[in-house]
């Protein structure tokens, strides 16, 4: 597996390209934008994109789908619970954040503990209430990867004061979902840099 990062969008959120380099297949996880270097990125590399992957449906998270879309007519999944937010231009926040809506209807959804197979590699489905209520994780253990959206930043969590969102809930989520993975599990989250949960588990303040 190789991991490329690419901030986007209006509060530069992190946009992950995940190829699998012997096949050259990929997915997308959290397009917030679609600017021309993305796809043509994906492009000049000669990979195949398989899916796109969405953490939770905050508009930070969402609104390159359209574009991308165009270029690149692949299955978006998210998580069951999460339907409503991103359908919902006031629940998403793109109305109270950016005074323009934004939804999302293509979606399919799916399941706590649900395996997915894309690109050559198993990626587990963690349902990880508590920055929204349908937020989830995507846990590649072969990899040793997890893609924590705005479940867990570096030495933060996300933010629970929109709606949907609960304080008590990510902390539960967070301590049992994600901290009991391995120590050496790279932590790929929707903002700020890279972390791990062996990392975390000993100086996160907010867990």
């Amino acid at each position: 597996m190789k991991t490329e990062k690419f901030v986007l969008g209006p509060v530069g959120t992190n946009c992950y390209i995940v190829r699998n380099e012997e096949s050259g297949e990929c997915f997308l996880v959290d397009p917030a934008a679609c600017p021309p270097e993305l796809p043509g990125h994906i492009r000049r590399e000669g990979l195949t994109v398989k899916a796109v992957l969405l953490t939770h449906g905050h508009f930070d998270h969402i609104m390159g789908l359209d574009g991308f879309l165009k270029e690149f007519p692949v299955p978006v999944y998210a998580y069951e619970t999460e339907k409503a937010l991103l359908e919902d231009a006031e629940l998403n926040a793109s109305l109270s954040m950016l005074g323009k809506a934004y939804t999302f209807s293509g979606a399919e959804y799916l399941k706590d503990a649900q395996s997915l197979e894309i690109a050559g590699m198993t990626i587990q489905v963690l349902h990880t209430p508590g920055h929204t209520a349908g937020c989830c994780c995507y846990y590649l253990e072969k990899e040793n990867a997890l893609f924590s959206g705005d479940t867990l930043f570096c030495a933060s969590v996300g933010r629970t004061d929109l709606p949907t969102g609960d304080g008590a809930q990510i902390v539960r989520s967070i301590r049992e979902k994600l901290f009991v993975l391995p120590d050496e599990t790279k932590v790929y989250p929707g903002h700020m840099e890279e972390t791990t949960i062996g990392y975390e588990k000993k100086y996160n303040p907010f867990v």
